[in-house]
């Protein structure tokens, strides 16, 4: 019988040298991609809105004023620059401006007698009073957000979750419950944290987590993938000189 060459083309060691470069690459590429994804997620999101926001308030804007006929009238008609983002300025300062108004005597009682009429309104009045819930909670300028991260036993003994504690539980919900102490606690689904559920648990049966509610947060949109780095310990005093 006669062995069959194994030169450089042929040999047992070719195959597994062209699947460790095939294995580079793929490895370049997934790591190229968790760098390139997030910046382009970004940017394109950051591009659409602004798009979307040009298109809703642009047309609010008098023709002479619009941006592409104002480079024309500059720089000539044949002149073509894409101007998004001028629509996002002219709503932040019409916003800036409507905030200023609101907090007047006349912009409280033009706010009071717009709401009074919608009130007269069954859909709209439904349809405006929970927008305008979910406004103040998002937008609110107070202090009210979770305090801290915390593990509960979810949904049966055994199994935790990461969660957040609102406020200690108060009004008729305290006074139902038989615990002393119940705490809010907000039990986030993962990827999407902004769905959840809220659960009332006893103080005692709460664990605080040293983590910050941010790395919480990363902690479950990652799907337990990234968790946050451990706190650096406490240097040493430098010794007297």
């Amino acid at each position: 019988m006669t062995s069959e060459p194994t030169g450089p083309e042929t040999g047992p060691h070719h195959l597994p040298r062209r699947r460790g470069v095939i294995a580079r690459l793929r490895a370049n590429f997934l790591t190229g991609l968790v760098v390139v994804a997030p910046v382009g997620l970004t940017l394109w999101l950051i591009w659409t809105v602004t798009g979307w926001i040009d298109g809703w308030v642009l047309p609010f804007v008098p023709a002479a004023y619009q941006p592409d006929r104002l480079i024309k009238d500059v720089f000539g008609e044949d002149t073509a620059i894409n101007v998004r983002g001028v629509g996002v300025v002219v709503f932040l300062i019409f916003t800036v401006f409507v905030g200023w108004i609101a907090k007047g005597l006349i912009g409280r009682s033009l706010i009071a007698w717009g709401e009074s009429l919608v009130d007269r309104m069954p859909i709209v009045r439904s349809i405006y009073n929970g927008v305008k819930q979910v406004a103040e909670t998002v937008f609110s300028q107070t202090e009210a957000k979770f305090d801290k991260a915390c593990l509960i036993q979810y949904p049966r003994p055994g199994v935790w979750g990461v969660g957040f504690v609102s406020t200690p539980a108060k009004g008729e919900v305290l006074a139902k419950l038989p615990a002393d102490e119940v705490l809010t606690v907000f039990l986030p689904t993962t990827p999407n944290p902004t769905s959840g559920f809220l659960l009332y648990v006893p103080r005692e049966d709460v664990i605080f987590l040293d983590m910050s509610v941010e790395d919480a947060a990363k902690l479950i949109i990652s799907a337990g993938l990234v968790y946050p780095s451990p706190p650096r310990p406490p240097e040493p005093p430098a010794p007297p000189k």
